[in-house]
């Protein structure tokens, strides 16, 4: 079976995904989701997105698309396209599946912007935080057809820790999409050199 590619995004009601390179709230339920859902399966970036992070995440692979033909990142897989990074994470998805007997991998798009832009139309599911709050910020995510798409799952939360996440109202929603909408392949240039992978372990 074909592993699931899928959109992972916290997002404020403006759509407001970023500011500054870095999230403009503090959530950590949403962080607790995050790595949940991501551990053992591939992650796929853009660079600015790994730069804000700063590291590849401990037990995950970290998959990382950039036109730069010198970037090289220690314990990532660095590549120059979509096309790239979901035939990379797709086979990734797939040993971490068969290894754990189950019956589907699952590649997850983590962003950022234009990334998002260029993956949603090859996506099969998108899991969501929407902040129930506009936030300022310099990074949206990009509009989709909801038509396309079906909400599974809507859990409305409710975060009153300290800090700038206090007080905030969030829901986790998962869309799948309806199966005669998807895409087949990404509408991209051809690749122009093969991806690199570190052997260097990532920091703990």
């Amino acid at each position: 079976m074909k592993p699931r590619v899928s959109a992972l995004v916290a997002m404020a009601r403006n759509r407001v995904i970023g500011s500054n390179n870095a999230l403009p709230w503090h959530l950590p339920p949403d962080l607790k989701r995050f790595k949940l859902l991501t551990m053992g399966h591939p992650i796929i970036m853009g660079r600015k997105t790994y730069e804000s992070i700063g590291r590849p995440l401990p037990g995950r692979i970290s998959i990382i698309i950039t036109r730069q033909a010198d970037y090289e990142v220690p314990g990532a897989i660095v590549v120059d396209s979509l096309a790239q990074a979901l035939h990379a994470g797709g086979g990734k998805a797939q040993e971490h599946a068969n290894a754990g007997s189950m019956a589907e991998g699952e590649a997850f798009v983590i962003g950022g912007a234009e990334i998002f832009r260029q993956a949603l139309p090859l996506c099969d599911r998108i899991y969501i935080t929407e902040i129930q709050a506009d936030f300022e910020g310099d990074v949206l995510f990009p509009e989709f057809n909801m038509e396309e798409w079906i909400e599974t799952s809507r859990e409305r939360c409710r975060w009153d820790g300290e800090g700038d996440g206090g007080g905030l109202d969030y829901h986790f929603l998962v869309l799948d999409r309806k199966s005669d909408k998807k895409n087949e392949s990404p509408s991209e240039p051809p690749l122009s050199r093969p991806s690199k992978l570190s052997l260097t372990p990532p920091l703990p």
